[in-house]
This record gives structure tokens, sequence and C-alpha cells, in this order.
């Protein structure tokens, strides 16, 4: 059966995956969500078999219906190839009594790469079969990670052109080199005096620009999203939830049927919401730990049943989890409200002119499976200390924040179930705060001596991903007001 996409706001008429792909977001603001979940049609016996590639088309299937099998079979092939530096994809590591699901190993070593590398190819694909001939211009907003996978994804790629905006002193030196060295005359990066909210804020802004929207029309182009809104980046993500569980049954590490919890480290709640569809489409799954930094709106979330951004937006050292307005929220929102467009309107209604809102007793009972703390900058340094003298093992700040969690939900809970901890970035990327988190001798280092000092220690090759912007020339050294969003797209585009 067919699964269709529509609204996260409205009744609109639903629409196919490769159209919900194509627009990324609702004209009326909202989010596309699938009119059900699909249950996996392959026994996880069957899928402990299978590779990555081959987990990836059963699961992808059943949520992405119009696409062929040749032609979804095609975006994996072209996506899951030696861009990635293991063979399988994405490796689990037993530390600490977890399992870390190294989710870095693509080419710009974070999670973000296992939806990124694919988006493209499955964006081409969606145009080619709505007939649509205009030039898609994908338009991101990043706290770090996204920006520099969706640039890779999409540089050179005929018929599209890419424009991101970063908080320009909002990530770190690592994840800023790799963006603004990013080559192709299709790319544009842009730095923002604001906050990743203020970045998410404008893009959403332009895409709901109805006039804007026809001028570009007129010109030959229209939007489209790389972030974690787009159905196409969230269905991937999926995948690697099922592939962790069916690898560890084929290990014989659980029992067929055996639970685990998942441990995600989140800020725009898109990865966890992956995992929690996984869930519902029938994988073992107990509780889902949703893990926040010192910005820990979502723990006071689960926590209170109030949802409130205002309150003052903390830089920390992972700071791709630095935000206070979760995106993909609203998809969990809609679906525990009974998935009344009405209902969940209000809600979102709220957040924008207020920026809170408080969901009913009914709906919280409805959170049972979610769990929700934080780990402050301290417990962030000390959980990377402790588990590398501890088993030699270097994660990075992101996982360093699910590690901690999971540590307070397993004392808090005594709950012995076996967990897969999501392993969001390499050490690589925040190599600065990995180290002094480790030693803080090392504060007196340069960024790439650091690099070097933490492959030494980690007995780990420093990434390409690294390597190649060691000395790479700055290509992008574009700085904007966050009122000036919509200008700077107009000038790249040629519609002034």
């Amino acid at each position: 059966m067919d699964v269709f996409y529509h609204s996260t706001r409205s009744k609109d008429e639903p629409v196919t995956a490769s159209m919900a792909i194509l627009k990324g977001l609702s004209e009326d603001g909202g989010l596309f969500v699938p009119d059900r979940i699909p249950a996996l049609d392959k026994s996880l016996k069957e899928l402990a078999g299978m590779s990555y590639q081959e987990v990836a088309y059963e699961v992808m299937k059943l949520f992405l219906t119009d696409f062929t099998e040749d032609e979804l079979k095609d975006c994996i092939r072209k996506a899951y190839d030696e861009k990635f530096d293991t063979e399988v994809i994405a490796p689990l590591v037993q530390a600490e009594g977890a399992f870390f699901l190294e989710l870095f190993h693509g080419a710009t070593i974070a999670f973000k790469d296992m939806a990124l590398s694919i988006l493209p190819h499955l964006l081409i694909t969606a145009a080619r079969k709505n007939h649509i001939t205009r030039e898609i211009v994908i338009l991101t907003a990043t706290s770090g990670d996204t920006g520099k996978a969706a640039l890779a994804g999409f540089a050179g790629v005929e018929g599209t052109k890419i424009i991101v905006f970063y908080p320009k002193n909002g990530v770190s030196p690592i994840q800023e080199k790799q963006m603004v060295t990013q080559k192709g005359d299709n790319t544009l990066v842009v730095g923002i005096h604001g906050n990743f909210d203020d970045a998410q804020t404008g893009v959403k802004r332009i895409f709901s620009d109805q006039e804007l929207a026809g001028e570009m029309a007129e010109k030959g182009f229209q939007f489209s999203s790389a972030n974690s809104i787009n159905i196409g980046r969230l269905v991937p993500q999926i995948v690697y939830y099922v592939y962790a569980y069916a690898r560890l049954l084929g290990e014989g590490r659980l029992a067929t049927g055996e639970k685990i919890n998942v441990v995600v480290p989140t800020g725009n709640f898109g990865n966890i919401l992956a995992a929690f569809y996984a869930k519902n489409m029938g994988l073992p799954i107990a509780k889902l730990i949703c893990a926040s930094n010192d910005n820990k709106v979502l723990y006071d979330f689960f926590a209170t049943g109030t949802y409130d951004r205002n309150r003052e937006f903390v830089l920390t050292s992972s700071p791709s989890m630095d935000i206070l307005i979760s995106s993909n929220l609203e998809r969990l929102i809609y679906r525990i409200a009974g998935e009344d467009a009405e209902r969940n309107l209000a809600f979102m209604e709220a957040l924008s002119s207020h920026g809170k809102y408080e969901i009913t007793t009914e709906m919280r009972a409805a959170l049972q499976d979610f769990y929700g703390n934080f780990a402050t900058e301290e417990e962030v340094a000390a959980t990377i200390r402790r588990i590398y003298e501890d088993c030699g093992y270097v994660i990075d700040t992101h996982t360093a924040v699910a590690a901690c969690v999971y540590r307070k939900y397993a004392e808090e809970t005594k709950d012995g179930t076996k967990t897969v901890i999501a392993s969001t970035a390499s050490p690589f990327k925040f190599t600065r705060s990995v180290m002094e988190a480790i030693d803080p001798q090392y504060a007196s280092m340069g960024d790439f001596e650091l690099v070097d000092r933490l492959s030494a220690l980690a007995g780990v090759a420093v990434p390409k991903a690294i390597e190649e912007i060691r000395d790479a020339r700055i290509v992008h050294d574009h700085v904007c007001e966050k009122d000036e969003m919509k200008d700077v797209v107009k000038k790249f585009l040629g519609i002034e």
C-alpha cells in the first residue's frame, strides 16, 4: 500500500513521497508526515544477514513508495559507497557497558552524512519523476554539521544550487573551516550575526514567502530543504537504528525479540524521532533516551509538559545541539495530539507568538517511551576523560552528552536493558574540546597540532575530511545580519 504525506498544520491534499521531498516544507509552514508508519516486512533475522545498503532499501522502500526499485537502489548505491571509510558504514563499538553506534564515517565525519549522502540523489530523482524543469535551490540553516554535509552532497550537482546559513560565532573552528573552504560554483555559505535559531527562523520565513516564490519561479528556481524538516532526511535516519539492531542480533549479542534502549544526543529532535519511527515500525526498542546539553529545552519539556524557548541561549562545546526551537518535535506533537492538524497548529502558533506551549495530560501520557535528561559542560568533559581513561575510547562532545545522560538514566532506574548510543560526530570535529577534556595541558596547542595528538592518543588515522582542510583556501567569507538573509538569497540567484 502506498504511503502519502500531509502537513502537520492543515488538511491539505496529501502528496507523494517524491513531492514531499521536493517541497521540503509544506506551503502552510507545516512538516510533512506519513499518513501511516509502515511495519517492517522482513524479519529481523532476515535483516541481520544484510549489508547496510540492503537494509537501507528494505526500510526506505516502505516510506518512499512512489520510487521504483531501480530508482531507490540506484540512490542507495550512489550514496553509501567509498565516501565512507568503513565497509559496514555504521560500526558498533562496545565501551562502558553500551554499544556506541558510530555514525561519523562519511565524507564530513558527522551523522548528517548518513542522510545527506542520499538526499541529493533522492531529490534529483524526485524532480525527474515530477517533471520539474526549474533549478532546485537548497536553502539550509545549520548548527554546524548539516551545512557541510549538505554542501558536500550538493556541490557540483547539476540542476541545483545550495545556500547555507550558520551562526558566525556558534560553531567549532573545524566545522567553520569545513564549510567556508567548500568549492563549487553552485554553493554559498553565509555566517549570520545571531544563533542557530535565528538562522533556522530566517530560513523558514524565506520558505513561506509566497512573493519570493513567485519571483523565483519566473527566473526558473524553486526552493527545497536539506534540513531534517525534509522527510528525505528523516527516512534515511531510520535505517541505521534498524541496521544496528539487526547487526547485534546477527552477532549473537541480542536474543530474538530482545529489547534495546536507544540514547540520542539531540537538539533539533530529528535523530531521535527517526528512532521513534523505527520503534513504531516494529523494532524492539524500550526507552528512547533524549540527551540534551545546557540548552535543555527538551529535557524541561519531557519533565514538565511545557515547551518554553524563553531562556538564555548557551554556547556549549556541543554546538550542533545549541538549539532552543526543536523543529522536528512538531512531528511528535502532531502525533500525540491525535494527528489533529488544528490542535498542532495552535501549539506552533503559541510557540511563535509567546515562545512556549503546554501539552495536555493526555498527550504527556503518550510520551512514556521517552526519558529526558541533560549534561552540563563540566559533566561532558568528565565523561570524555573517564571513557578515555577507562576504555581507551575517545568520543566527541555530543556523544559525551549522550553517554553522560545514559549513565544518569542507568543509575536512576537500575534498568539493565542493552543500550545503543548514537555517536553522532568524530572527535576530530571537536578536537580542542575533546583534547582539553582529556588533559587541560593541551589548551596551548594549535588546532591541527591537536588533531595529530588526538590521532596518536586514539590510535586512529586523521580522517580525510580533516586532512583536506589543513591548508585549504577560504572560499566563502560572507557575513550578514539575520534580517538580511532574504536579500543575500536574491543576490546569489540574480533576482534582485
